[in-house]
């Protein structure tokens, strides 16, 4: 392992019983990437990122964070770390500034240092008004900045956030995708979430899992093109008698474009859209070897209908994660799914619930977690 790799995990394993959360999963995250880290829910996100935080450990595998492993050295590893969880565990009868306090405490800054680094996560996480409000009269959103804080008032070279702006209003999203943009230049951000557009503003490069093992893996533009597919929208002219239209015939119905568009060379599928009266438009799907643009054109063409659209489009970032994650979807949705695929999902999602059920029934039990990370 390279000095710059600041995220290791190699065969990574999480087993619950017969349950498998994480089959044999790998990866590396460098010094100074910002990392997109994807999955259905039940994939196995939150169990790597506990993993990888010394919340739990593995039952097969290696994870190294800094260097240091998560099993033989995990307080170096957790002051290499900024953690924020998806609920961040917080004392709710302490004011914003003295939990930043507290934290800072838990991490052996002295009082210059702190007031140096509370001005500036107080500035990032937008939290003057509230400094010495309680944090139980805060709102989500709120509560969320003050985890995002606490995560950040060390200034530590690495940080593992959980759906950090789930509860974050639009503006809010839009100045801390800013912010991690900036951070990312300096050190290492991996960031869970199911905003796939907060990937592609903010990430260089995804991972993605799926049943608890890593589909894809690399940067953005690589991994739209791992379904090999391509999408084309045409349009034409509709006329429903087949009259002229300026000394062109048009065609008569959708079966009679779709018949013709289906006989192209490399069309693959073809899609009706929905259209006004006027015409009749279709989705192409393709390989992406070839640019069929010329060859649609001419067919339409030679038919001597009328084309108002055609353009080609590439995978987005959504297209290829429902392309490498949609059997998770399948199996939630049908009662007797496969025995591997009820096992994994249901194993990380009843960690969840339980720990969300602790959470919800005792706060000081959520306080007593907190102190202990």
């Amino acid at each position: 392992m390279t000095t710059d790799v600041m995220i290791y995990a190699q065969d990574l394993s999480k087993h619950y019983g017969s349950f498998r959360a994480l089959d044999r999963v790998s990866f590396e995250v460098r010094r100074g990437e910002v990392v997109g880290f994807l999955g259905p829910n039940g994939a196995g996100k939150s169990t790597t990122m506990r993993i990888l935080t010394c919340f739990i450990s593995p039952t097969g595998g290696t994870a190294r964070v800094h260097g240091f492993d998560v099993f033989d050295d995990p307080l170096p590893v957790r002051e290499s770390l900024g953690y924020l969880p998806q609920r961040a565990p917080l004392y709710l009868e302490m004011n914003v500034y003295e939990y930043l306090r507290f934290a800072a405490d838990l991490r052996h800054l002295d009082g210059e240092t702190f007031k140096k680094r509370a001005r500036s996560v107080v500035e990032v996480c937008g939290l003057a008004q509230v400094l010495t409000k309680d944090i139980r009269q805060l709102s989500h959103g709120y509560r969320q900045r003050v985890g995002l804080a606490q995560a950040l008032i060390h200034d530590p070279p690495i940080l593992i956030l959980d759906e950090p702006t789930s509860d974050l209003d639009p503006n809010e999203k839009a100045e801390f995708l800013d912010y991690l943009k900036q951070i990312g230049k300096e050190r290492t951000v991996m960031l869970s979430t199911h905003n796939l557009k907060e990937v592609e503003s903010a990430c260089a490069r995804a991972i993605i899992v799926s049943r608890g093992r890593v589909v894809a893996d690399g940067p953005l533009d690589e991994i739209r093109a791992k379904s090999g597919n391509v999408r084309y929208v045409v349009s034409v002219q509709e006329s429903a008698s087949g009259s002229a239209y300026r000394g062109k015939t048009l065609p008569a119905s959708n079966a009679e474009v779709s018949d013709l568009l289906s006989k192209v060379a490399g069309v693959r599928k073809v899609t009706e859209l929905p259209t006004d009266e006027r015409a009749h438009a279709f989705e192409l799907a393709s390989e992406q070897d070839a640019d069929l643009r010329p060859e649609v054109f001419r067919a339409v063409a030679d038919k001597g209908w009328v084309l108002l659209e055609l353009h080609r489009d590439t995978q987005t970032l959504e297209d290829v994660f429902r392309h490498l994650t949609i059997g998770d979807e399948r199996r939630n949705r049908t009662i007797g799914a496969s025995p591997d695929g009820e096992e994994e999902e249901a194993s990380e999602e009843e960690e969840e619930s339980a720990e969300d059920t602790d959470s919800d029934d005792d706060d000081s039990d959520e306080e007593g977690d907190e102190a202990k990370s």
